[in-house]
């Protein structure tokens, strides 16, 4: 869509750090999310999933977003805000709600779950949305946590809808589905690679980036592989590959963000590791495996 953002390089989905007593710490969270900008991260994502939205208030949902917002606007990057539900009317106010708030280059909204409605409704609902967003809209096909994704057929159709910039796919795997939306997807539509171990052939084959939760631990090797897939320095972007793919799955052997969370408090990132119920805190055992499957910098 012209005059739109041209989403490319290493989103990092924040986690939401608690102090002591459980409160949002956003100054940690300011922190965390300068850190990974100053390591080369394109942007921050707010409200994700791996930030464990849906266990903030609105009050707590709108204290993160500004302290991304006041992390991403000292660098001049890009903020995501996460802004999907399970539920149309929801989700259009969600997005709303962001032409009140500076700085949002992007929404991210992800395939109504649990409901699971056909893919035809599913395509009804984005264009409902992005009908009504103020800010463009990034899809989140994640069928692995929503019971319902979308395939390559409709992925292009939502990519030439007005207001519609992006995709982050996140399938478990390169699929034919995303390879047929890599090939013909149309000029000013982005796909993102969503699955950590899985990005750098995604880039290679045309993706222009990632959201990766587990560039938070490591980011400028990451940027670093995203890039070099993206230029097609295929020799290069293998070794960075090679040497964060054990990172990528010791950080999501249990529930995610748990294990992140303790490898970013083990580090002194995070006041604490917790995450909120019904999440539980990552074994000790699982944190001790991820700190030593980080490559050296």
């Amino acid at each position: 869509m012209t005059g739109s953002p041209a989403l490319r390089g290493v989103y990092v989905p924040v986690v939401t750090p608690f102090d002591d007593g459980g409160a949002v710490d956003t100054t940690a969270l300011e922190r965390l999310a300068t850190r990974c900008l100053d390591d080369g991260a394109a942007g921050i994502v707010a409200l994700s999933t791996t930030g464990e939205s849906t266990s903030l208030d609105p009050a707590e949902q709108a204290d993160v977003v500004a302290a991304c917002a006041r992390a991403c606007a000292a660098f001049g990057r890009d903020l995501i805000v996460g802004a999907g539900t399970n539920d149309t009317r929801t989700t259009i106010a969600r997005h709303r709600a962001l032409a009140d708030v500076p700085g949002v280059t992007a929404s991210l909204a992800v395939v109504p779950y649990y409901v699971r409605p056909s893919e035809a409704a599913i395509v009804a609902h984005f264009r409902a949305v992005a009908a009504e967003s103020p800010v463009p809209v990034v899809l989140y096909n994640v069928p692995y946590r929503t019971g319902r994704g979308l395939g390559a057929r409709a992925l292009l159709e939502l990519a030439a809808t007005d207001n519609i910039i992006g995709v982050k796919q996140a399938v478990g795997g390169i699929d034919a589905d995303s390879l047929t939306l890599l090939a013909e997807r149309p000029d000013g539509f982005t796909v993102l690679g969503g699955d950590d171990p899985y990005l750098f052939p995604l880039c290679v084959m045309g993706a222009a980036g990632a959201i990766a939760a587990s560039a938070q631990i490591s980011t400028g090797r990451f940027v670093a592989m995203v890039d070099a897939g993206v230029a097609g320095r295929v020799d290069s972007g293998r070794m960075q590959a090679e040497a964060l793919l054990p990172l990528a799955l010791s950080l999501f052997a249990e529930p995610s963000p748990a294990v992140i969370k303790g490898v970013l408090h083990a580090d002194g990132s995070l006041p604490t590791p917790d995450v909120r119920m019904p999440l539980a805190n990552a074994s000790a055992a699982a944190v001790e495996t991820a700190l030593g499957a980080r490559p050296s910098e």
